[in-house]
């Protein structure tokens, strides 16, 4: 079992759960949480023991030296963080890890009954895949969960995927076993650069959280970070003509399904949110 080592007092927590490997193109998806981590002050309580779950021949552990010049070893596992986001009146439990080697069920079952002892009464958990999704366009994120009122509530959907899944896969299933409810945010990564990381995706994700939590959260340098990689990525399939012909059979496709879905209430929701941010920002006053 996981040891908690400080056992705080949370008030209504929320779990958003991300896993190195196959369910992060990118590292998209875990770039969310090692931000929330950051901007939300976090402080790791607690991390599963690596012993039980990880292969150190696929996950090996990483030697450095620290300040004092100690040589030291890094495990592979994964861990429980708490925050309590100043905009927020509910606190935030965050979990970055690795997807374990083995013991998928009980790995699940070690971090939701942490995540109960922390009293944790939602949990998102985060992807991203890759996609035949255009660089230049918006990342397209899609969400499902767990229960019809979450379905209804968030305007997601339930999930229909049939094939291979990954760990958030099994602990969005171990959620609805044990009847937690449970949302799961996917963003689609552009196939032909899938080298991490990717700025643009992890933006999207967390553009998702703000929906969900009602509260805009500090993105720091990511919009630039984002806007610089879409930038480096024109200037790579401007140098092939192929790439680039490609990446216009993309737009096209991507422009053609999206025409209905530019409705009023999307772009309402837009910009609200753009107009929240704003109002957050210091000395910011009415447009």
């Amino acid at each position: 079992m996981i040891e908690i080592d400080e056992m705080p007092d949370l008030v209504d927590p929320l779990v958003i759960a991300a896993f190195e490997g196959w369910n992060d193109a990118a590292d998209a998806a875990s770039s969310v949480v090692d931000h929330l981590m950051l901007v939300w002050n976090a402080r790791v309580v607690g991390a599963i023991d690596p012993e039980e779950f990880y292969d150190f021949q696929v996950n090996r552990p990483l030697v450095s030296t620290d300040e004092l010049g100690h040589r030291q070893l890094t495990w592979p596992t994964t861990q429980i963080a708490v925050a309590s986001p100043p905009d927020l009146d509910r606190d935030v439990i965050l979990i970055r890890g690795i997807e374990p080697n083995m013991r998928w069920r009980q790995f699940c079952a070690e971090l939701l009954a942490a995540c109960d002892d922390l009293g944790g009464e939602l949990v998102v958990t985060l992807g991203a895949l890759l996609a035949d999704t255009p660089h230049t366009r918006p990342i397209p994120v899609t969400g499902t969960a767990t229960e019809l009122e979450l379905v209804d509530r968030l305007k997601l959907e339930q999930s229909t995927y049939e094939g291979p899944t990954g760990i958030v896969g099994v602990f969005q299933d171990a959620c609805v076993r044990l009847d937690i409810p449970a949302v799961s945010y996917w963003a689609a990564v552009p196939h032909y650069v899938a080298q991490p990381p990717c700025p643009k995706a992890t933006l999207a994700l967390l553009g998702q959280l703000e929906n969900l939590l009602e509260v805009s959260i500090p993105l720091g340098d990511l919009p630039e970070d984002a806007r610089a990689w879409e930038r480096g990525v024109d200037e790579l399939a401007e140098e092939d003509e192929d790439v680039a012909d490609y990446v216009r059979s993309l737009e096209e496709t991507r422009d053609t399904a999206d025409l209905p879905e530019a409705s009023g209430e999307a772009i309402a929701r837009e910009f609200e949110r753009y107009l929240k941010r704003r109002g957050d920002e210091p000395g910011a006053g009415p447009a």
